[in-house]
Order: C-alpha cells, then sequence, then structure tokens
C-alpha cells in the first residue's frame, strides 16, 4: 500500500445544508469518482477517519461552542422526531441538519488521525477528503460552511501531543481562512501562510498584525503564474526559515478559474505547481510529512480534477 493516507467518512455525506447548496455532499462523491477511474485510488492507504474527542476539539474552540453545537443537535434531533424542521441556520450561509455534527466531528477527527499516522512514520502524508471544511470557523463562532476548524485543531494537537515547536499552515482557498487565523495567531510555533480573493468574503486578512501569519491578499482574476511568482518570493522564505517539522495544507479549490464562487483564475497545473513546492519544502525539513485537508471547491468536475491533481503530487504518481 502507498506512503500517502486517504482519510475519510462515509458520514460526512451525510451533513447536508438544503437544495441547491454549494457546500453539497456530491462534493466528495466527485472526488471520489475521479480518483477511481484516474487509478489514483488503488495507490492511496483508505482510513476510516474517527470522531474528534472533547479534548482535541477543546484545543482551538471554547468549551460553550462546542457544547452549543452538540445541544443544537440533540434539539434538532428531537424537532425532527416531534415533525419540526430538518435544518436549523446558523447564519446566512451555514446551516445544521442531523447529520451535522457527527460530519463535523469526524472532519476534524480525520485531521487528528492524519497527524498520528504521519507523525508514528506509518504514512509519509495524507489528505483528508472531508467535509464540512473547517477553515472559517472561529474559536467560538461557526462561520461560512465550517463549524471546527480542522487545520487549526490538527496543529494545536500536534504541538500538543508530539511536542513540536515548528508546525506551518499552507492555505490556499478563495476564502480567507480567517477561522484558521483567529485561533493560531500570536502562537509562535505555528506560522500560516496563504493567499485569498480580495477584497471578497470573509472581510479582513489583508492586514494582519501577528507575526506569525503571513497573508497575501490578491484582486480578483489573478492567475496562476502570479500566484507562483509570490509563493516563490514571499511563502518560501519565510517557510524555510520557519524550518517546519510539520506541514498541514487548508487544501481550497475554489480559485479555480471554473469555479463561481470566486473570480480567480487558477488551473490544476498551478495546483501541481504549489503542492510540489510545499513538498519540496517538506522533504527538506520535515521527513515530507504533509497533512492536507479539503477546504472549498464548488464546482465538481474542477474541483475532482485539482484534488487528482493534487493527490498525485502527494502520492508521487
Amino acid at each position: 500500500m502507498g506512503r500517502t493516507g486517504y482519510f475519510t467518512h462515509a458520514d460526512c455525506k451525510k451533513h447536508d445544508m438544503g437544495p441547491g447548496h454549494p457546500e453539497c455532499p456530491q462534493r466528495l462523491d466527485a472526488i471520489e469518482d475521479r480518483l477511481l477511474v484516474t487509478g489514483v485510488s488503488d495507490v492511496l492507504d483508505r482510513r476510516e477517519a474517527s470522531p474528534a474527542s472533547m479534548a482535541n476539539l477543546l484545543l482551538a474552540h471554547g468549551r460553550r461552542h462546542v457544547a452549543a453545537l452538540r445541544g443544537l443537535n440533540d434539539l434538532l434531533g428531537e424537532e425532527i422526531a416531534a415533525g419540526g424542521p430538518e435544518h436549523y441556520s446558523l447564519d446566512t450561509d451555514t446551516v445544521m441538519g442531523v447529520g451535522t455534527y457527527r460530519a463535523a466531528l469526524l472532519s476534524a477527527g480525520a485531521s487528528v488521525d492524519a497527524v498520528d499516522a504521519v507523525m508514528s512514520g506509518e504514512l509519509e502524508n495524507a489528505f483528508c477528503a472531508v467535509r464540512p471544511p473547517g477553515h472559517h470557523a472561529c474559536r467560538d463562532k461557526v462561520m461560512g460552511f465550517c463549524f471546527f476548524s480542522n487545520v487549526a485543531i490538527a496543529a494545536k494537537y500536534a504541538c500538543e501531543r508530539y511536542g513540536l515547536r515548528r508546525v506551518a499552515i499552507v492555505d490556499f482557498d478563495v476564502h480567507h481562512g480567517n477561522g484558521t487565523e483567529n485561533i493560531v495567531a500570536g502562537d509562535e510555533r505555528i506560522l500560516m501562510v496563504s493567499f485569498f480573493q480580495h477584497p471578497f468574503y470573509p472581510e479582513g486578512g489583508a492586514q494582519s498584525d501577528a507575526p506569525n501569519l503571513l497573508n497575501l491578499p490578491v484582486p480578483a482574476y489573478t492567475r496562476g503564474m502570479d500566484i507562483r511568482e509570490m509563493v516563490d518570493l514571499i511563502w518560501t522564505p519565510r517557510l524555510e526559515a520557519h524550518a517546519p517539522e510539520l506541514i498541514l495544507v487548508s487544501a481550497g479549490f475554489d480559485a479555480h478559474r471554473e469555479d463561481d464562487m470566486g473570480q480567480m483564475g487558477l488551473v490544476e497545473q498551478d495546483y501541481v505547481w504549489i503542492t510540489q513546492r510545499v513538498k519540496d519544502i517538506a522533504a527538506k525539513h520535515c521527513q515530507g510529512r504533509i497533512v492536507s485537508c479539503l477546504e472549498g471547491g464548488y464546482n465538481l468536475d474542477a474541483l475532482a480534477r485539482s484534488v487528482e491533481a493534487h493527490v498525485r503530487v502527494l502520492a508521487d504518481v
């Protein structure tokens, strides 16, 4: 079996925010189908994610936040049983259904499981095909389709469980990973580098005061060659100086030119290039240890092709 893990769970598809919502269960189906038909699935070490523990959730989130989501989940189940509504709207675009809480636990748990497998040497790297995504979830607030901050939880867990002093988070997505930033800002063990369309959802991100954050806000219609240049000139020196012992990736594919959720111009080969740069840094500093977690990407065909491209580089196929 391969040295690249593929962490997922069927129950991640039971989170459903209603008809027409872009963050839909079919996203995982599209990825699975693409990896199967291209043969990439054959070289991956498939692992079933386990739910995140309360202790690990509390590394990144307040106790009230976790308790509130758990309580809403219980209440929703009771109301559905009594013929009540099947969804709760928690903000303008984030909706809780009967399968949401378990899916969110599994999404966060997958990132922790992947860290364990990579840090133990069972796997060289891993991709977590999970939903809901996580990088907009703040310490005490759901936001932007996200409930728990999967990558921030993984980063804090890696530092606490394995005593790591230098972890890097690479966030590529058309939207700013404000939730991850909210949780890791000021933690000198964790360097977060990102690019995102600006001005755009969510507000902020163009200016970050914490010294462990390196944000690259870019205008709409930015194309891949411009991103590549910024990665080489700005990201890479900071990552090299940090010399990470583990790299975590918030892998959003909605900056693809075919994705209507944004107005950027990346294509599959740009994701190949970015992933290879990350892999080169990991090979130099941390024995290749990378854990990548799915974030955005809403055009199903472009998402599937982009994930295939990303995973091919991780798996070296």
